[in-house]
């Protein structure tokens, strides 16, 4: 397995595991399934290819079976903080260390951007796994969103979590 950015030519593949995120973990996302099957590859492409944004994927042969986004803010104020955005490994290459692999590198990106000095994510507050991971890697929960997502009549809260660099 590799863990590498992944580049404009890697959009098709990220199109695909991005898609099966989610409509296999609606609740884990913000952006929903029926929004983003709207999008092409040249969306993709454009995303992968953003010099603010930086998405790691995890490869094993010819698949990606794993991604992470990390986005520095750009405002003046807010440079020293970054973000970690749609975490996903899929479903039968969960509990190998792939997501930690993932988290580790995303989180040693941060570390060379000399501004950052913390990293901020939202989990499920039921996703477990999730929460132990992010957990095991230092990152704290300062807050809860109570209600933050809905799906159909379903809420789901969200925990708030940041790693002090």
């Amino acid at each position: 397995m590799e863990i590498r950015r992944l580049k404009g030519q890697d959009a098709e593949k990220y199109r695909i595991i991005r898609h099966e995120g989610l409509r296999l973990n609606p609740e884990a996302f913000g952006s929903s399934y029926e929004e983003e099957i709207l999008y092409d590859e040249p969306e993709y492409r454009y995303r992968l290819e953003s010099e603010f944004a930086y998405t790691f994927g995890a490869i094993e042969g010819e698949s990606l079976i794993g991604v992470v986004t990390l986005v520095p803010e750009g405002k003046r104020k807010m440079k020293h903080r970054a973000n970690i955005y749609a975490m996903y490994v899929t479903p039968a290459h969960r509990g190998q260390g792939i997501g930690k692999f993932l988290m580790k590198t995303a989180i040693k990106k941060a570390t060379e951007l000399e501004t950052i000095e913390q990293v901020y994510l939202t989990v499920t507050a039921s996703n477990e796994p999730a929460k132990k991971l992010y957990s095991s890697l230092g990152f704290e929960v300062f807050g809860v969103d109570k209600r933050a997502l809905k799906i159909g009549d379903t809420y789901f809260d969200e925990e708030l979590m940041v790693l002090f660099l």
